[in-house]
């Protein structure tokens, strides 16, 4: 099926162009252009190769799979005479001259710059790759250790005995007794569930990640986006919700600061004011409502007039019934050099025969308009004051970077109506009924999203290819940008140094007018400053970046097949509240693989170490555990261990840390403390009750000479007590190990994790029945009540000691014993020290700004410079020049 499937994309890439070459048309296969050929261009042509237009009856590319660039590009042999590959030819015919085929081409670059080697293996694979190492290593020095010492002490015991030694097949029997003890611990000692814990938590996560809208294509993603440090996130569609909204406005002089607040306007105003401004919307636009390629109803046209069309059917109005209504006898489409829209109705039943409506830049709208209507619903005339007063408002929206729009209208007489022109719109003694302003506005719960990334110490970049102003006030409203932050355009970005670039980049937080070369070189500087890195992207330009990233994210819905090859997870409903889900499940993959490191290395020390000394301190050379109890220790400890700990879901709990450093050890000091401490007492407690245990549990015997003595079948209650003991002990510091913290409430949201509480059932029971009824093979035999709820209250013992490891202060470990180091990734400028020198640089350009009005500049007042205008120079506090 691989093999067809290659078969097929081959197929699909392997088609055939019309060009001219040797000054005749050919048809020939699209590998085969070279530079130089004039190919012959057509609609729905996908273009392969660059080139230079000669000639263009009409040509029109989509290059918004290259660029990014939404809007449909019109090509002609003079200004805009660049074709690049990857475009598609959506209207006209013409030629072009091939310019770059291959990989020299647009699209190759891109492409090429996808298939740069991404490193096999993730931080976390690496340290648990030398960590297992190790541990094998220990672990086999510790059964030659054992197997040594205890042959030297079989030999040396029979020869020092007085009686002979044993015949050879007995010697033998004894060998094959040490040896398999030997191999035993080698057994318990490898790690070999640690890669299943790890494979455990990485599919589980991605399970169930796929419920939180993130389709995971690399599975090692999961755990790197755990570590992540910086996001770097498209605007549109991603912090926004990719829809022009009417989000304020200020009509017949009475506010609405959000759209849910437009139906309580519509009570408080007018309804003939009202239903003028109601109209004036519906009719004056040529956008409409109908059905997307998904069979859901948007409106097509202009993304303002159907940002105005949506505002009216908030407010209950139908554009259709007003407009079925309605005689529009004259219509004058939008007009960029006027920047206004016009119609004309018939109003019969009106003061005047007709009425225009006009809608459009607010400036430009405004100084047409010599009446207003008030709050009352009276026109009164627009004098400097009014005007002035709708001037403000109009500045207080740009100041937010919202679009603003002015809405007008004029009663007209039937003589003035008749001089009218029909390409020019008499916008002119214009009644002004307000003003709106429309942004994208932000998806719900990204500033909250925001907010939690900077909690878990996460930097969000905002990289849009929208102009400055607007990505300014996007991320202000998101709570990217903030005091002391840089905001700058790729243009500027680029022209630094690369030394420049390394230290803009520490306090960029929005970069504008960006192409995708500005992403590629962004993740590259902050790959260089060691940061974990995830990008968004959507575009096939956007390859090369989500490649390079250590983890990017596509867009399901909007993003390209290229963008989604080249990314390692895909947000299906390309929301940015959906990476910090993913946030989540990357810590808590972590967190799984070290709560169960530190269950495991406490298992494989306390065990080692019990059966080597027991084994070398008995009579017998027999360990107190028996190799088939080690074995089934081992499945508790390997499969099952991971299986209860890898598959705890994330609580909000893991956003409220810092992110581990890449180069942190995967052990840290509190598991040390917690694996050391708790290995230290299993040892001493189950020792203490091999020697004496006896007398501790009423085992012991007295003969008719009053010596003290165990029976043989006491002998194997007290081992069968010792072994419960200490499957007790793991199951309750299992339950100690579900915090690798010093959070003393290790119970926290375990009623979340069924598959935990599942797992310790399973191995209480299995344990019952071994005991029980495992009698020959695991040579235990069967416990009284009171003997199992003496070795369950000694095994909960693990519960207290966990609490006191978690209570010891870390003074009172040397640092030359554990290393203390913090595993908290250190972020380029914290926060406050950036907001501290945010303020710091206000009060320089402020203090700038009035030594420059104290020395009384006469030379610029005569230029024409103001106050204003030498605030603006030398006391904005302008983040996009400030690097």
């Amino acid at each position: 099926k691989e093999r067809q499937f290659r078969k097929l994309n081959a197929k699909k890439d392997d088609r055939s162009v019309k060009l001219l070459r040797d000054g005749r048309e050919q048809e020939i296969n699209i590998k085969e252009i070279q530079v130089g050929d004039i190919m012959l261009m057509e609609p729905g042509d996908l273009l392969a190769v660059d080139g230079v237009m000669l000639t263009s009856h009409g040509i029109t590319c989509d290059e918004s799979s290259a660029t990014g660039e939404s809007d449909a590009m019109k090509k002609d042999p003079e200004e805009k005479c660049y074709v690049i590959s990857g475009s598609k030819v959506l209207d006209g015919s013409g030629k072009m001259l091939v310019t770059a085929v291959g990989s020299n081409s647009f699209f190759g670059k891109t492409m090429m710059a996808m298939r740069e080697a991404t490193p096999d293996e993730t931080p976390l694979q690496v340290k648990l790759d030398l960590l297992a190492e190790s541990i094998a290593k220990l672990g086999m020095a510790a059964a030659i250790a054992m197997l040594i010492t205890l042959v030297v002490k079989y030999f040396v015991q029979n020869a020092m005995s007085n009686e002979d030694l044993p015949p050879g097949d007995i010697i033998f029997s004894d060998m094959v007794r040490i040896v398999i003890q030997a191999i035993t611990i080698v057994v318990v000692a490898v790690p070999e569930g640690l890669p299943m814990a790890v494979t455990l938590a990485l599919a589980y996560a991605t399970t169930q990640m796929l419920r939180d809208n993130n389709l995971v294509r690399v599975l090692s993603a999961c755990e790197t986006m755990g570590n992540a440090t910086t996001v770097c996130s498209d605007k549109t569609g991603t912090l926004t919700q990719n829809k022009m909204t009417i989000v304020e406005g200020t009509l017949s002089l009475m506010p609405f600061t959000r759209m849910e607040d437009a139906k309580k306007w519509k009570t408080e105003v007018k309804p003939e004011v009202a239903k003028t401004i109601i109209d004036g919307i519906a009719l004056n636009s040529s956008a409409f409502e109908d059905k997307d390629e998904k069979g859901n109803l948007t409106f097509i046209g202009s993304k303002t007039e159907s940002a105005l069309l949506g505002f009216i059917k908030f407010l209950g109005a139908s554009y259709s019934n007003i407009r079925g209504d309605s005689n529009v006898v004259k219509m004058y489409p939008f007009s960029s050099a006027k920047k206004s829209m016009s119609c004309v109705v018939a109003t019969p039943n009106g003061d005047e025969k007709y009425r225009l409506y006009v809608k459009g830049a607010s400036e430009i709208v405004l100084r047409a308009c010599t009446h207003y209507i008030d709050a009352e619903g009276h026109v009164k005339t627009l004098d400097d004051q009014a005007r002035a007063k709708f001037e403000q408002i109009i500045s207080s929206y740009a100041d937010k970077a919202l679009r603003t729009i002015c809405l007008s209208y004029r009663d007209v007489p039937e003589s003035e109506f008749k001089k009218f022109k029909d390409d020019e719109a008499p916008n002119t003694k214009l009644t002004c009924l307000g003003v709106v302003g429309i942004q994208d506005p932000l998806r719900p719960g990204v500033v909250d999203s925001v907010a939690s990334f900077a909690e878990a110490g996460v930097t969000v970049r905002m990289i849009t290819g929208d102009n400055l102003q607007t990505a300014k006030a996007i991320a202000k409203n998101a709570g990217i940008l903030m005091k002391g932050g840089l905001a700058m355009t790729g243009p500027e970005f680029r022209a630094l140094s690369k030394e420049e670039q390394t230290q803009a980049v520490k306090r960029l937080q929005v970069l504008a007018r960006s192409s995708p070369t500005d992403k590629t070189i962004v993740v590259r500087r902050l790959q260089e400053l060691g940061e974990v890195i995830a990008v968004t992207g959507d575009g096939t330009n956007d390859g090369p970046a989500l490649k390079m990233a250590d983890v990017g994210f596509s867009m399901g819905i909007t993003g390209t097949e290229v963008a989604k090859e080249a990314s390692a997870i895909v947000l299906m409903d390309d929301n940015f509240s959906s990476i910090l889900k993913a946030l989540m499940w990357g810590r808590a993959v972590n967190d799984s693989v070290r709560k169960f490191l530190q269950f495991q290395l406490t298992v494989n020390i306390t065990a080692v170490v019990l059966s080597f000394i027991s084994a070398i301190t008995s009579e017998d050379n027999q360990s107190v555990l028996s190799a088939v109890q080690l074995l089934w220790v081992n499945l508790i400890m390997d499969t099952l261990a991971a299986l209860a700990l890898a598959t705890e879901p994330p609580s909000l709990d893991v956003l409220k840390r810092q992110p581990t450093d890449r180069n942190a050890p995967l052990i840290n000091f509190n598991m040390w403390k917690m694996i050391i401490g708790q290995a230290i007492f299993q040892i001493i407690l189950n020792l203490s009750l091999l020697h004496y245990g006896a007398q501790l549990f009423h085992l012991q015997s007295t003969d008719k000479h009053g010596n003290v003595y165990v029976s043989p079948h006491n002998l194997k209650v007290l081992r069968t007590m010792i072994f419960n003991t200490f499957v007790f002990l793991q199951v309750f510091n299992e339950i100690n190990c579900r915090r690798i913290d010093d959070s003393l409430n290790i119970f926290k949201n375990l009623h979340n994790n069924k598959i935990f509480i599942l797992v310790q059932f399973v191995v209480i029971g299995g344990q019952y029945l071994i005991v029980t009824f495992g009698g020959r093979a695991f040579k235990t035999v069967p416990l009284a009540g009171g003997q199992w709820l003496t070795t369950l209250l000694i095994g909960s013992l693990s519960l207290p000691v966990g609490l006191f490891l978690r209570l010891l202060p870390s003074y009172l470990i040397p640092e030359s014993v554990l290393s203390h180091k913090s595993e908290e990734h250190q972020p380029l400028i914290s926060p406050a020290k950036m907001r501290l020198q945010g303020v710091t640089r206000s009060i320089q350009q402020q203090n700038r700004f009035f030594d420059n009005v104290r020395r009384g500049n006469k030379r610029r007042v005569q230029h024409g410079n103001s106050a204003e205008n030498l605030w603006q120079k030398y006391g904005a506090t302008d983040n996009s020049n400030d690097v």
